[in-house]
């Protein structure tokens, strides 16, 4: 049978203390990290999407595109006629 001598039961216990003491600060720098990368992975997603649509104001900024969008809210150039035509789309599909 295998004798523990007093240090040796000593320096177990003094082990099994530190182990303990250093069980949570180890758990919580380990649960931080984790939540870092996460952030970190939403930041790139949102860097991108910012980009697109810093891109999309830019487009948006230029004459055709102002005109494009200006025309689907209904508004015309000064002197001119608006004509809404209706049932486009079934005038399509019956002459497909």
């Amino acid at each position: 049978m295998i004798r523990l001598r007093p240090t040796r039961l000593l320096a177990i216990g003094a082990l099994a203390l530190v182990a303990f003491l250093y069980w949570r600060p180890i758990h919580t720098y380990l649960r931080t990290k984790h939540a870092l990368g996460v952030r970190h992975a939403q930041v790139h997603a949102l860097s991108t999407e910012r980009a697109a649509l810093q891109q999309k104001i830019a487009r948006a900024a230029t004459g055709p595109e102002l005109i494009r969008q200006a025309r689907n809210l209904g508004l015309v150039r000064p002197n001119e006629q608006l004509f809404i035509v209706r049932g486009v789309s079934a005038w399509r599909h019956r002459n497909r």
